[in-house]
């Protein structure tokens, strides 16, 4: 417990004693309902990002539905599915969470939860930042029960400091509410209906606790911390990556493994590189996987310019605290790509020339707001394959071009995490945009299983090419042992080919990816190898946007 003491204390001095008699009869509480075998990372794992509702069947709850179609479909190449917060929300397609600790009665409840876990292992949000505001623990706040005093945070809108404070969004920081027959201004960093959560108020710190130690309860091997960088607010500082923040994470690591020492805490902070792994901590005490953030849009910047020199000297910067952290690797998810990530790794005009890329390619953009008051792009709001090619190309040069950036991404050391509409080869849901307003819709179509079921049965469907493809990767993928997570890697480039070395043991594997329209040579690496990507022979050509894993014979 010194670890937890220390952390407790650093974080709330003067009331440490009574919150840590509260954090052991919590402890008390899990121990005996956290009682699940040994879970570690491997090559076998693949997560499917998914939302709890992005399968519709008519008569039937989404979670049976999500079952049965990765049941049918996913379960020879992914053993893992990350479930977009399925809990009762108001808005943001649900991360403006009502009740932590209930499933969303439309999406099914928690035997079905129960059940995906049994042919699943599972990753849950914790979506830790805000609460909704039609919250019982919010309205609570605003009748003044003692019971949720501190709770939020209320400011002064005319205090200066507020102008340091972080802005992801252009939306205002305060928001004005009614307490208690009283006007407050209350700290909202996303939007009006997600409030700011106090973690300077010991009782937030020990809710939250709470509900992280029931989701393991519930199967959660897996748990993903949503902005997770904005935790701790201090005016007078710009409010992200505090040291309280990494304290904070700290110490729930810390409890967590008290009770339940399988379960992997995942952060998602979608900012530039080097701020983004520093939740890493040492490698032993915060994250044990970050987000790869800067990979999807370097790796459509890479193709776009035909050019791998940056994207090659990136991944050989690339640097682990320990042996016991990895990288979640993704190309596309829920939300948009995040451009922040870029900064530092190439020049501002360049970003601008990727947005700009995208809105000719029927996606949107989003902006944040800077402090000088003007605006720049924080979010490419685009399905994945059409942000690597206009969707009026040709399917054979769509394809070629999706499969090298995923054939790329799951090749690289960590864990690879694939959203539903990647494996199944979707497009811009443009109408889902017009009709909501909300330019992330562009990648949240819900997919019908009839639909689905009937492209799927026609070969020459663009989903049954793409899936097709994509399930044979990760079918060899998962019995490759080079392809562990922790797993030594090397990266270079030779004339366009991005080129990554996988080693484990006596066993080589070396990926090679071509990011321009030109054939190339590959001779001397196909010596001495078999190519695992293509069931016919190796030839010694590598075509335009081609990929191949060519694995090394012991002579």
């Amino acid at each position: 417990m010194e670890k937890i003491k220390e952390n407790i204390r650093f974080l709330y001095p003067g009331k440490e004693e009574k919150t840590l008699r509260e954090i052991e009869m919590i402890i008390d509480h899990y121990q005996e309902l956290c009682t699940f075998g040994e879970f570690h990372l491997s090559e076998k794992d693949t997560v499917l990002i998914v939302y709890a509702d992005s399968f519709k069947e008519k008569n039937e709850h989404e979670l049976p539905t999500l079952k049965k179609v990765c049941s049918k479909y996913l379960k020879n190449c992914i053993n893992s599915i990350h479930i977009l917060p399925f809990y009762p929300f108001t808005s943001d397609d649900g991360f403006s969470v009502v009740d932590y600790k209930e499933v969303n009665p439309e999406f099914g409840d928690w035997n079905d939860i129960e059940e995906l876990g049994r042919s699943f292992h599972l990753m849950f949000d914790a979506v830790i930042n805000h609460i909704s505001k039609s919250s019982n623990w919010f309205q609570e706040f605003l009748r003044e029960n003692p019971k949720y005093e501190n709770f939020f945070i209320e400011e002064n809108p005319n205090d200066q400091e507020l102008y340091k404070v972080t802005r992801p969004r252009t939306l205002p920081l305060l928001h004005k509410y009614n307490k208690n027959g009283k006007d407050a201004y209350i700290w909202t960093t996303f939007s009006e209906d997600q409030i700011d959560l106090n973690y300077a108020n010991p009782k937030v710190f020990l809710h939250i606790l709470d509900v992280l130690l029931f989701y393991i309860s519930k199967g959660a091997k897996l748990i993903r911390l949503d902005a997770i960088a904005f935790l701790w607010k201090k005016l007078g500082t710009n409010c992200i990556h505090l040291e309280e923040t990494h304290r904070a994470i700290q110490a729930y690591r810390e409890i967590i493994e008290k009770v339940a020492p399988q379960t992997v805490i995942i952060t998602e902070t979608n900012v530039p590189h080097i701020e983004n792994t520093s939740y890493f901590g040492n490698g032993e005490n915060e994250a044990h996987m970050v987000y790869n953030f800067p990979l999807p849009p370097l790796l459509a910047y890479s193709l776009h310019n035909e050019n791998v020199d940056i994207l090659t000297r990136w991944a050989c910067s690339l640097q682990l605290p320990s042996n016991q952290t990895c990288f979640f690797n993704f190309t596309a998810s829920h939300d948009g790509i995040g451009v922040r990530p870029l900064q530092g790794i190439v020049a501002d005009e360049e970003i601008d020339l990727l947005a700009q890329k995208v809105e000719l390619h029927g996606g949107f953009v989003s902006y944040k707001s800077n402090p000088d008051g003007t605006k720049s792009p924080y979010e490419l709001n685009c399905n994945y394959m059409d942000l690597l090619t206009n969707p009026a190309e040709e399917d054979e040069l769509r394809i070629k071009r999706f499969l090298l950036s995923q054939s790329a991404m799951l090749c690289m050391p960590g864990v690879p995490g694939i959203y539903y509409h990647s494996i199944f080869g979707s497009e811009n849901d443009v109408q889902g945009v017009l009709d909501s307003g909300i330019n992330r819709r562009i990648n949240r179509k819900k997919i019908q299983v009839a639909e689905l079921e009937k492209e799927l049965q026609n070969p020459e469907s663009l989903r049954t090419k793409i899936f097709t493809s994509y399930s044979h990767m990760l079918a060899i993928r998962k019995n490759e042992k080079a392809f562990s997570p922790f797993g030594q890697a090397k990266f270079w480039q030779e004339d366009g080919i991005f080129i990554i070395e996988r080693n484990h043991e006596n066993e080589t594997l070396i990926c090679l990816h071509n990011f321009t329209r030109e054939e190339k040579h590959i001779e001397k690496y196909t010596e001495n190898t078999v190519c695992l990507t293509h069931r016919i022979g190796c030839d010694t050509i590598l075509g335009a946007f081609e990929f191949k894993w060519l694995k090394q014979i012991s002579k």
